[in-house]
């Protein structure tokens, strides 16, 4: 790398993870950044949800601000924007219609988009839903970052009009997420915020098993949870487990659940941060299937996938330490090789660095990034 970059990231939150996998995506990322030399400023909107909840409120890997509204982020930034190495603009940002069109009249150097919700978000453009991204608005970026991989690239180049679209899978950040020895607690836990459309699936693969399974334990952590649900005896509620707390809650499961939200099973390849986070901690998976999963973790040898309950209690009561520990193992292994901060951070700057107009050149080309980043 000639030299070192200045990154804008205006994302929905770093400084929280309550309620959203975003800022453990973008902290992995971020760090693995720092760590490489390049600066990164971290815009987040001053909203009171995630001003409650923060458990990262000053990072020591790059500078985190607070702005508010398009007029508060345009009077302080507009400087900074123009002037950036690369400007990245995440999914979820509120008022994120306006922010893009605001940023792009800007004409920064390198305008991007990273979608941490893209299976979501096509669906919301097909309805005409535009929240946080408007169809118009993604040709607007020279790369348009996608948490989903696959087909789903394709289409949108093809039907979207994204000038390129490339993969960015979610990622681990491998010094913070590591087996702690703890003894075991649960057989099988499962760590995501409530949603609709997972909570059938949820039902059917824990608590289902939990009812056929009384003197087994087993562990839900997230917020937002409806007050209705009838949630088994031998069954543990978390409200929130900060990010720190992860590695101890997944080292003391037996098995972990990974359950997926339907736009992102359709579209598939779209991994979720907990297969990432669980196998790092070296907890054995459970996981519903999508196409594209057995490429990242062939089921049996790395993952254990699961359509029913009896599946579940199958895995729960005939699956022998030997059995459970070499799929741990595996998993392991294939996240520490290519899917850890450090991994997605050469990823990114690989791209910003092929597809610059003549006279947005950042001086680098994909395999001198790659090759001196390894050094």
């Amino acid at each position: 790398m000639s030299r070192a970059l200045d990154i804008v990231v205006l994302g929905l939150s770093l400084s929280s993870s309550w309620g959203n996998g975003h800022a453990t995506t973008f902290r992995g990322l971020l760090r693995a950044l720092h760590a490489m030399g390049h600066r990164v400023l971290f815009l987040e909107r001053d909203v009171p949800w995630y001003a409650n909840h923060r458990d990262l409120a000053e990072p020591d890997f790059c500078d985190l601000r607070y702005y508010d509204g398009q007029r508060g982020l345009l009077d302080a930034y507009s400087d900074v924007l123009r002037d950036a190495d690369a400007v990245i603009v995440g999914s979820y940002v509120p008022d994120g219609v306006e922010i893009i069109d605001a940023v792009a009249a800007l004409s920064p150097r390198r305008f991007c988009f990273y979608d941490i919700d893209t299976p979501v978000t096509l669906a919301k453009l097909e309805r005409g839903d535009e929240e946080y991204l408007a169809r118009r608005q993604v040709s607007l970026f020279d790369t348009y970052f996608s948490f989903t991989g696959g087909p789903t690239l394709d289409r949108l180049e093809k039907v979207f009009g994204a000038r390129h679209a490339a993969a960015l899978y979610c990622s681990v950040d491998a010094d913070r997420y590591s087996p702690t020895g703890e003894a075991l607690q649960w057989d099988l836990g499962y760590l995501g915020t409530y949603s609709p459309d997972r909570q059938p699936t949820l039902e059917r693969l824990l608590i289902g098993p939990a009812r056929r399974l009384p003197d087994m334990r087993f562990v839900v952590a997230g917020p937002q949870y409806p007050s209705d649900i009838d949630w088994p005896a031998n069954v543990e509620r978390v409200d929130h487990l900060p990010p720190a707390d992860h590695p101890s809650f997944y080292s003391r499961q037996r098995f972990t659940l990974n359950v997926t939200r339907a736009d992102m099973i359709a579209a598939g390849w779209s991994p979720s941060v907990r297969l990432f986070e669980a196998a790092a901690c070296n907890s054995p998976i459970i996981s519903d299937y999508w196409d594209g999963l057995d490429e990242l973790f062939p089921d049996g040898e790395a993952i254990l996938i699961a359509n029913t309950t009896e599946d579940v209690v199958h895995a729960l009561t005939s699956t022998d330490e030997e059995k459970r520990s070499a799929i741990a193992r595996s998993a392991r292994s294939r996240v520490l090789d290519g899917h850890t901060g450090q991994a997605r951070a050469q990823e990114l700057l690989g791209h910003l660095g092929t597809r610059d107009n003549p006279d947005r050149s950042l001086g680098y080309t994909i395999s001198e990034t790659i090759i001196e980043q390894q050094v």
